[in-house]
């Protein structure tokens, strides 16, 4: 288990661990976050995606001393985690934004978590640091489906700021969607394979640049990634109310039926039986879901 100094995560091996940061076209703001992560953690390996940028992104951020890897395209914010993943050489990974909302300083509370023994630690952000009172909203929302989804407590579904067990998170990298979706997809796979997950709060700044995320573009588009992953990860959570619902509503249905007319109808037919079907879809979905961990899922004391 690792020691936590001022300045450095201490791990067995050189680099202790990396901090992956994905950017397309933050000019703005990279270099200072470079140079600031540089000069407090000097140990770490500092991994720069460039995603396709079409500004000075990729000069500013090789200039204040990142390893850069460079996207000849746009292939998406999750592509862009995917690729520093499998180029980070510490056995803990820090993600982080580009655009200057996360305070490098809020790194050790993420690493002093790992040391305790969680494969995934998320900064959590608060109610104030989010942008806008529709977001307020909307990702207070996220974060109670997702909760019953799991029947986990999720604090906070889509920040972009965690520090992971490198091997672990790397085991799930053929789940991670392209898109801004992949807090939302690795969090509940986490919780899934059963990896201990801590959330510690952090109060994230006033971003640089205009936002890439549409609220009700993409809003409407992770509500139901949201209910993709759930069906994926926690099938009978998902399938199970839906069964129950139209089971009492088949049921509510004959009762009517039999004290209003004296007669069992289509209707209620058609419920039970989509209810059955529905229960049936379920159980079949949580065994081909349980394939996606085999070999992945492990006991939380084992090294990470």
């Amino acid at each position: 288990m690792g020691t936590y100094s001022n300045s450095s995560f201490i791990f067995p091996g050189e680099p202790s661990f990396s901090i992956v940061i994905p950017a397309k076209n933050e000019s703005a703001s990279i270099g200072s976050l470079v140079r600031q992560i540089k000069g407090n953690y000097p140990s770490a390996q500092v991994l720069v995606i460039d995603d396709g940028s079409t500004d000075n992104t990729f000069a500013e951020a090789q200039g204040s001393g990142a390893e850069v890897v460079r996207h000849p395209r746009s292939l998406g914010n999750g592509a862009a985690i995917k690729t520093g993943a499998r180029k980070a050489k510490g056995e803990v990974i820090v993600f982080m934004d580009a655009d200057g909302q996360h305070d490098p300083a809020d790194i050790p509370k993420l690493l002093e978590k790992i040391s305790e023994g969680y494969y995934m630690v998320v900064g959590a952000r608060s109610s104030r640091s989010q942008a806008s009172f529709g977001r307020r909203i909307a990702n207070g929302f996220y974060n109670r489906l997702a909760s019953v989804m799991t029947g986990y407590r999720i604090l906070d579904l889509t920040s972009g700021f965690r520090a992971v067990k490198a091997r672990r998170f790397r085991k799930f990298l053929y789940l991670l969607p392209n898109g801004f979706s992949y807090p939302t997809t690795s969090t509940m796979a986490f919780f899934r394979a059963g990896f201990p997950v801590a959330y510690v709060p952090i109060q994230a700044g006033k971003r640089q640049g205009k936002s890439k995320i549409r609220l009700l573009h993409d809003g409407a588009r992770f509500f139901l990634i949201i209910l993709k992953i759930g069906a994926l990860f926690s099938p009978m959570r998902f399938f199970l109310p839906i069964s129950l619902f139209l089971f009492s509503s088949g049921t509510g249905l004959y009762a009517y039926n039999y004290v209003t007319q004296g007669r069992f109808t289509n209707m209620s037919l058609l419920l039970f039986m989509s209810a059955l079907f529905t229960f049936l879809i379920g159980i079949l979905s949580e065994q081909i879901s349980s394939l996606h961990y085999r070999g992945i899922e492990g006991s939380p004391g084992e090294p990470g």
